[in-house]
């Protein structure tokens, strides 16, 4: 399918002469609004496609001395091959016609190899151009510095003169280069001068003396200058240094700081660049210096010491490292400190190192892609600078940073037509200065293009055209360097291909997302359709499960067994489609996961993994214990392996784990984990000790012992007392697990012994060891008794009773309980009391239902407790001996009446008043019924006398009573009772209820005759309520109808129950309300819908079940129609014999039986109604005929086999007829009805003694049809010979 792609030579800037280009191929990216990359796929078939240039090598910054070499690079990839130029200084330069330079072949790189001109000639700035058909790449611009090498100045010898303990320094001063020398102090003998805490190399080469002694004197201190660029050493003039004796030396001195000066500086760096702080002190003896970071934690991670800690190294700051630091140095004379602000900010545009470049087949070409990021620097700039004492020594200022990209636009592929959008992002302090350019020509250089605009940096090419194909260059610059990327346009126009391999079968569990490829390419983008076998594209697409990805993909969500089948992927524009099957399966579930279990030592366990895996997938069961897999070994029984289950033998501490099965498919995989603890009871506590012994309470500790895996929840503190006889250990109180000392509140007057007991899940440790008795003193009782009251019962005595105090509480020796009494009338204040050593207490000869004021008071014979407050008693009550008076009625309606009385006199009662109680004696209905309406409700009822009973708080004086019968005798009285019992009654106060509304009528039965009439049938209200006067009935059509008028009749003879309504409309159901009549009104109604009956018409669905010698047949009525009469004539199709005739047959039977027919035989059935045939049709008995009968069919063995069965089958019925007719007509009604069955119905022969059955069956079913409430019930009663009289 190789097409030749529509391709146009890049026609934006000046074009110089090609260069070689490199390009990059990736999968198909979804397109956002405003721009529209392409990435052509590897499997996209194209042949001969051209690529922009692109540098896969760039020239590198060059210092070279004379005897250096100096080798520019600059590597391009494209197609075609691209071309190279150079640019020096702004101009052009071609390497190629200048004899001092060689051009390596097919590249821009180029070496000076002639000696012959100065270094210099070639010092100066580079730019190297490559270029084809598709445009421009630009390299960065490197600079070529030159110098010749360091030379020796001729140097005074120094001499310096020092006593014992003076600081000194000696200075190097090396000569200046473009290549920083590395320093060297040595001797004459080129042996380095030792270093030490005292004697120090600084950072600017110089030497320093904490102090001098007299063993410093030599005079060869040379210092030795490297420059490895130079290949160069050169020796400084060596200095003398003398130094001598001093008596100052045992006075010493303080520190004080000659490396850097002052007490504090400052620092700002670039985030990536290294800092050195250092601290060169002075002083005498040498002070020890120590670092540390104010604001924070100075770690080993981020820093390091050197130079005998003189100094502080961090290799790539970050903004973490912003802060204070402080060197503190100290000798036994006094301290001296100095302080170091470091400020970190921005960070520096540094070049990227060079990647090979990462192969990927595309066809058959090998092709590559890099995104260059390149950067100009000045001298210093983004190396790693060397910070001395506050002094940048490489140059770069602080709050600078060179320019570096924050947001970097991507070389594409793109349609005509779409938009570019290329972003270019760069920072730096200050602010860089983003410029672009095409093909390397200025942006301001080219021709206005109202397609082309720049937005906050952002390049911004609209409507695309073949002639925009080009290399465009983002530059960032600002004073300390530049930076410069190259990317590609690629404005192509490519055929439309499907990419997905045609018949692929995806398989999909059930529940999962589906998603099938159709990976498409083409420029512009081609449309991706999909259609399955049931539905179209747009029908496809309309569920909301399925989705059209970006890429082509059809994308089904939460797939079921439905959506499985076959499904094709079309591009609408091209004859081009592929066809995938998608397979749904059930996806595996974990139906029983294995359980966290603990269990203790020695135990088995058993891990229970069963799983429900499709039926089309082969699944394997593994277990892993901790993450490793578990494997089957004859020798080793420690695992058994039964799928679904593991077991575990014989558990131990190693045992311990967690436990994974993984029910593994290839489409899927479930896993559910368990686990083994092993627990056991915990050990008892140790060391149970009491320390601070008070009055009232001890402090307990304990060592919990070892919990065995189950944490400790709570410890139990128990107790015994020593001194007397208990029921043993009880339990005091209980803390938590993480509780290991508490106090215990005690009580007077015991002695204590304790012990603790720790709880786990598993269950309770063993005792610890108790502890020594422990007893406390005596004191006076701390509480009175609770519940004191009085219980009196019998008159004239008072009975004082209160809840016992425990003996525990006694709280000392000879506990007694005082009572103290006193009348609240007429005793006056004094108390009278006695002592008791239980309860309860009497009190004789103090009158009947008499106040009290009654108390007990805890005593021993330490003392009392606080004076209890005292609460009223009374003496026994008796029952009350008055009735309530002025006791009168309101009859509120027909059941409720209102009754009054006057509140009794509370000293009459006898005792505490606890309420009144209404007496209601029913006399009977109010005589005023007619003779005939009492004749036939009233008949057979007999008076029965009937009491009601309502109770009353103490303070009410008016109840409302409800619940009487209307229009009834009854009698009202009422008594006032206390805890002893009732008063007498009041005098009875007689009342009539008024006449009130009927209860709904008993029933409401319904039969039709015919189409337009229904009579209704019903008995007398159970409950008049007065005297019945008449009915209301009023019925209508239940359809929604505008003519559904309510139609109402009012009776007036009470004595009626049976209407019959004519002029009905047959096609309608109506709904008969029918309610009683009284004075009062219309009382509660019953309703009842039903429908006529319309006339009979010939049976339908019938079906013919044929034997040998019978036909059976069964037909259902018609709905709502009248049972008609019908006949059956039938005759051998054979001709043998003429038409027979059946007896009238009736639609209710809906079974008959055509029997004595001929085996093998076709018949002629004919159904008459009215005279007229309504269904003809034809049978065939069963059978091969009487001429295929043998004539000795006697003797076969077949034949005496049935009629040997049939015989015992006859005997076992005798039998069991005999059996229920010995139980002396114990029979249901069911048998009873069945009884009366018409003899034509049953079977006569024996062959056709298995329809019998059939014929009851079809019975019972044609009578649940016909008894479909509310439709009439029609069926043969057995107390009428015709069957066709209508029954409810």
């Amino acid at each position: 399918m190789g097409t030749k792609p529509r391709q146009q030579v890049g026609s934006r800037g000046r074009s110089p002469p090609p260069l070689t280009p490199l390009f990059a191929l990736l999968l198909v990216l979804p397109i956002t609004p405003g721009q529209a990359a392409i990435h052509i796929p590897s499997n996209y078939h194209i042949k001969d496609f051209k690529e922009p240039p692109v540098i896969t090598s760039q020239p590198e910054p060059i210092t070279a001395f004379a005897s250096d070499d100096i080798t520019l690079t600059c590597e391009a990839s494209g197609k075609p091959t691209p071309t190279f130029r150079w640019v020096k200084d702004g101009k052009e330069l071609d390497p190629s016609n200048n004899p001092d330079l060689s051009v390596s072949p097919g590249s821009g790189t180029f070496k000076v190899i002639s000696e012959d001109n100065p270094i210099n000639h070639y010092s100066g700035n580079y730019t190297c151009y490559a270029s084809n058909e598709l445009g421009t790449s630009v390299s960065n611009q490197v600079h070529v510095r030159t110098e010749s090498p360091p030379t020796q100045q001729k140097e005074k010898k120094v001499k310096i003169k020092a006593e014992e303990g003076e600081s000194v320094i000696l200075q190097c001063n090396p000569p200046e280069s473009i290549d920083p020398p590395n320093i060297h102090w040595m001797d004459k003998r080129l042996r380095h001068i030792e270093l030490s805490e005292r004697v120090t190399q600084g950072r600017d080469g110089n030497l320093y003396f904490s102090h001098v002694v007299t063993a410093d004197s030599r005079n060869d201190y040379t210092c030795n200058a490297q420059y490895l660029k130079a290949r160069t050493i050169l020796s400084k003039e060596a200095i003398t240094l003398t130094v001598s004796p001093s008596n100052s030396v045992a006075r010493s001195r303080r520190p004080q700081m000659m490396r850097p000066s002052g007490s504090h500086s400052s620092y700002h760096v670039l985030r990536g660049q290294s800092l050195a702080l250092e601290c060169i002190v002075q002083g005498l003896p040498t002070p020890t210096i120590q670092w540390a970071r104010k604001d924070g934690e100075l770690t080993a991670s981020r820093t390091s010491t050197e130079n005998h800690n003189r100094l502080l190294s961090f290799g790539e700051v970050s903004e973490s490292d912003a802060g204070q630091y402080q060197c503190t140095a100290n000798n036994p004379q006094g301290t001296v400190i100095h302080t170091y602000s470091v400020t970190v900010e921005g960070g520096c545009g540094l070049k990227r190192p060079f990647q090979p470049p990462r192969k990927k087949k595309w066809l058959r070409y090998k092709i590559f892609f890099f995104k260059m990021n390149i950067s100009q620097k000045l001298d210093g700039m983004c190396m790693s600078s060397v910070w001395i004492a506050g002094v940048n020594v490489m140059g770069l200022s602080s709050s600078t940073a060179a320019p570096y990209w924050t947001r970097e636009p991507e070389s594409e592929l793109y349609a005509p037509g779409e938009t570019v959008e290329l972003d270019c992002k760069a920072d730096g302090i200050p602010r860089p200065q983003l410029t672009w350019s095409i093909n390397g020509v200025p942006l301001s250089e080219i021709d206005k293009d109202s397609r082309l605009s720049l937005e906050a940096g952002t390049l911004v090419l609209k409507d695309v055209k073949f002639g925009d194909t080009a290399v465009y260059q983002c530059k960032a610059q600002n004073k300390h360097g530049s930076i410069l990327i190259n990317t590609y346009v690629y404005v192509i126009e490519l055929p439309p291909q499907i990419l997905t391999v045609d018949g692929k079968t995806y398989g999909v569990m059930e529940g999962q997302k589906a998603e099938l490829e159709c990976k498409s390419f083409g420029s512009p983008r081609p449309e991706v359709s999909w259609e399955s076998e049931d539905s179209g594209s747009a029908l496809l697409l309309s569920s909301p499960r399925v989705t059209l990805a970006t890429g082509g993909s059809l994308q089904i969500s939460n797939v079921s067994h439905g959506d499985g089948g076959l499904y094709t992927c079309y591009l609408p524009e091209s004859n081009v489609s592929i066809s995938a099957e998608l397979k749904v399966l059930n996806q595996t579930v974990i139906v029983s996961a294995p359980l966290d279990l603990r269990v203790q030592r020695g135990t088995a366990v058993v891990f229970t993994c069963i799983a429900k895996v499709d039926p089309e997938l082969d699944h394997q069961l593994l277990w892993r214990r901790s993450g490793q897999k578990l494997i089957h070994s004859a020798n080793d029984k420690k695992y058994t392996f039964e799928d679904p289950d593991l077991t575990v033998a014989d558990v131990q501490d190693v045992d311990e784990g967690v436990y994974t099965c993984q029910i593994i498919t290839r489409l899927d995989m479930a896993e559910a984990s368990g686990s083994i603890t092993i627990v056991d009871r915990p050990d008892p506590p140790s060391q149970l000790q009491i320390f601070n012994p008070m009055d009232r309470s001890v402090t307990l500790s304990w060592t919990p012992g070892d919990d065995h895996n189950s944490p400790v929840l709570e410890f139990v503190v128990e107790f015994e007392e020593t001194e007397v006889e208990t029921d043993g250990w009880e339990e005091i109180m209980r803390v938590s697990g993480d509780t290991h000392r508490t106090q215990v509140s005690l009580k007077p007057f015991l002695s204590y012994r304790f012990r603790v007991i720790a709880i786990n899940d598993v269950g309770k440790s063993d005792p610890s060891a108790p502890s020594n008795p422990h007893s406390t003193p005596a004191a006076v009782p701390d509480h009175n008794p609770l519940g004191v009251r009085s219980v009196s019962v019998d008159p004239d005595t008072l009975v004082i009773t209160w809840e016992e105090i425990d003996r525990r509480n006694f709280n000392g020796p000879n506990f007694q309980y005082k009572v103290l009494w006193r009348q609240v009338v007429g005793s006056g204040p004094s108390w009278q009391y006695n002592f008791t050593t239980a309860p309860p207490y009497e009190v004789p000869d103090v009158g009947t239902f008499t106040a009290f004021d009654i108390k007990v008071q805890a005593v021993n014979e330490l003392g009392s407790a606080p004076d209890p407050e005292p609460t009223i008693g009374y003496s026994g009550e008796d029952a009350p001996k008055d009735a309530p008076m002025v006791v009168g009625a309101n009859v509120l309606n027909s059941t409720a009446i209102e009754v009054t009385w006057a509140a009794i006199d509370k000293t009459t009662v006898r005792g505490h008043l606890l309420g009144y109680k209404i007496y209601l004696h029913y006399h009977g209905l109010v005589v005023k019924h007619h003779k005939e309406h009492r004749r036939k409700v009233g008949k057979g009822r007999r008076h029965v006398e009937e009491r009601m009973v309502v109770q009353t708080g103490p303070n009410e004086e008016k109840k409302v009573v409800g619940g009487l019968r209307p229009y009834s005798h009854y009698g009202v009285s009422v008594t006032v009772y206390n805890a002893k019992g009732e008063g007498p009654p009041s005098d009875p106060l007689p009342i009539q209820t008024p006449e009130g509304v009927p209860s709904p009528p008993v029933f409401l039965d319904l039969k039709s005759h015919s189409e337009r009439e229904m009579m209704l049938h019903w008995g007398p209200p159970t409950h008049p309520n007065g005297v019945l006067i008449g009915y209301q009935l009023r019925y209508q059509q239940t359809t929604d109808s505008e003519n559904n008028l309510m139609r109402e009749e009012n009776i007036d003879d009470p004595t009626i129950t049976h209407r019959t309504l004519t002029n009905l409309d047959p096609h309608s159901q109506y709904r008969f309300t029918l309610a009683g009549r009284t004075g009062v009104g219309v009382g509660m109604p019953i309703i009842k819908e039903g429908f006529t009956m319309l006339d009979g018409v010939p049976a339908k669905n019938i079906s013919l079940l044929a034997g040998e010698t019978s036909v059976n047949l069964t037909w259902v009525s018609q709905y709502r129609h009248m049972n008609v009469d019908f006949h059956i004539q039938y005759r051998n199709k054979n001709g043998h014999g003429s038409w027979k005739q059946t007896d009238k047959l009736n639609l209710a039977q809906s079974f008959y039986q055509l029997h004595d027919l001929e085996p093998g035989s076709v018949y002629k059935l004919d159904f008459i109604f009215s005279n007229k045939s309504f269904w003809k049709t034809e049978v065939r008995t069963h059978g091969t005929g009487m001429e295929a009968v043998s004539a000795n069919f006697a003797t076969e063995g077949w034949f005496i086999a049935l009629v040997s069965a049939v015989v015992l089958l006859l005997l076992i019925l005798l039998i069991l007829c005999f059996i229920k007719r010995s139980k002396g007509g114990k029979y249901s009604v069911k048998d009873k009805e069945e009884g009366q069955v018409d003899s034509e119905a049953r079977p006569m022969k024996d062959d056709t003694f298995g329809e019998y059955r059939s014929l009851e069956r079809y019975a019972a079913s044609a009578s649940v049809l016909l008894c479909m409430p509310p439709i009439f019930c029609f069926a043969p009663d057995p107390m009428f010979s015709d069957p066709h009289i209508p029954l409810a």
